[in-house]
């Protein structure tokens, strides 16, 4: 056999071979996360939206608060958590971050981790989270922790800074 002939024969083998292989999976064949449906009509954005800019819309939102005093519900993650957070069958809300649950149901398909409950509360405000789970921290606007200086949600502007 020629050098040719051979070089020949050695492709259509890898080639065959390489046919012979199962396809790797599509997007398709991929399951996709099943969270909990919020309670209300519909978000504030819609789904395929939220899927992809929560995030920004979260740290627009925390901007706005934090740099100029500014709160607003619409990109809230307070009302996010208000319309998310589903109870168990005990009654007691569920933290959004509990596996399965709707925050860390898509984290975990997506392999992002959420860092947002180390501070901010993981139930609705004045809830606590069913027994056994831990809700962190408290997500309270300034005007009702005493902050008698805000104004229609709004701090000073020396208060901002």
């Amino acid at each position: 056999m020629t050098g040719a002939a051979y070089r020949r024969t050695l492709a259509g083998i890898m080639l065959a071979a390489v046919l012979a292989l199962p396809a790797p999976p599509s997007a398709a064949d991929v399951p996709l996360p099943d969270v909990p449906r919020g309670r209300g009509e519909q978000c504030v954005e819609p789904s395929d939206v939220m899927r992809r800019d929560h995030m920004e819309f979260l740290v627009h939102q925390r901007d706005r608060t934090v740099h100029d005093g500014i709160r607003t519900k619409r990109h809230s993650l307070i009302e996010c958590i208000a319309c998310h957070a589903m109870r168990g069958e005990d009654g007691g809300y569920v933290a959004v971050n509990a596996p399965g649950q709707f925050c860390a149901g898509c984290h975990a398909y997506a392999g992002v981790k959420i860092d947002c409950f180390q501070c901010h509360a993981a139930v609705p405000a004045g809830e606590s989270a069913r027994s056994g789970e831990r809700a962190r921290g408290t997500a309270v606007p300034l005007v009702a922790v005493g902050r008698a200086d805000a104004v229609d949600g709004r701090l000073p502007a020396a208060a901002r800074r």
